[in-house]
């Protein structure tokens, strides 16, 4: 094999490329671990200490506080099904509209494509989107956290050119041994777009779990909160939201306000995390492909 010869300019380069890249890196988790040990620290530890990544004492008792009662898991519960039921029919309605606009022999495609650019560019506002949530009888109810964000236009458009790229010999093979349209799209085109589904299946669910404004605006009842609403209620406004002293033990001391708020944000943080690893190899992937062509 060929030697390779790295010049002194390259070099340097290289060392200050990782020397920025680390400190990005370093900046980005910095204040994710102080929130997390300050989660888990002290009334004197968090007074005498404005920053610290490992709390000197480990207090569990901000945890115990916020699920002292059942408001938190509700929440989480919430969330969980709208992330996990919006997540779906995003993927639903994004596949089945971005699978025919990728045909270029579709009538009428070039008019489709121009209104989904058109709704990336120009949206209703905020109060034409109340009117029709409550003429449709969707206040209070979860479907006004999922449709009125169905589709994506963006997400729709890097779909479609990622079906577009898929190699036409393949429809034309699974026609010849009878496979329907609808065959087609389930057997050919979804198993070969696992990168593309993978990586908008955690942009849809991050985009659901991370949401609390369409739920400020259209859910009234706090029995139907999500998780993000209940931590904005609790980091704003009052952190006696997140527990009840009175089912705890008597002896048991109230945590200081700042750590419940930060036990709170490292609880609705955490979930979506743990999806990450499972589908981050799919990103670069799923978008890079898609992006190629128009």
């Amino acid at each position: 094999m060929a030697k390779t010869y790295r010049t002194v300019s390259g070099t340097v380069f290289d060392i200050m490329n990782y020397f920025f890249l680390g400190l990005f890196a370093v900046a980005a988790v910095l204040p994710f671990i102080y929130v997390i040990s300050g989660s888990f620290a002290t009334d004197a530890e968090l007074t005498k200490r404005a920053v610290f990544l490992i709390p000197e004492t480990f207090s569990i008792a901000a945890y115990e506080f916020i699920f002292s009662t059942n408001t938190i898991m509700k929440s989480i519960g919430v969330s969980m099904y709208v992330t996990v039921f919006g997540t779906a029919v995003n993927l639903f309605f994004t596949v089945t509209m971005a699978y025919p606009l990728a045909r270029r022999g579709l009538m009428g495609r070039n008019t489709v494509l121009n209104l989904v650019v058109f709704s990336m560019l120009f949206g209703g506002g905020m109060i034409p989107t109340y009117l029709v949530i409550r003429e449709l009888s969707l206040l209070d109810s979860y479907w006004a956290l999922i449709l009125p964000g169905a589709i994506s236009a963006f997400n729709l458009i890097i779909v479609k050119n990622f079906f577009q790229e898929l190699p036409p010999g393949l429809e034309e093979a699974a026609k010849i041994d009878g496979c329907t349209e609808l065959g087609l799209l389930w057997r050919i085109v979804l198993p070969l777009s696992k990168p593309v589904l993978a990586t908008f299946t955690l942009f849809y669910a991050v985009g659901h779990w991370n949401d609390f404004f369409a739920a400020l605006l259209y859910i009234n009842d706090p029995e139907k909160w999500p998780l993000q609403v209940l931590l904005r209620q609790i980091v704003l406004l009052s952190q006696a939201a997140a527990g009840d002293l009175n089912a705890m033990d008597p002896n048991f001391v109230k945590p200081p306000d700042q750590s419940i708020k930060m036990a709170v944000i490292v609880v609705g943080t955490v979930p979506i995390l743990l999806v990450y690893p499972f589908l981050q190899k799919h990103f670069a992937k799923g978008v890079l492909i898609g992006s190629i062509k128009g």
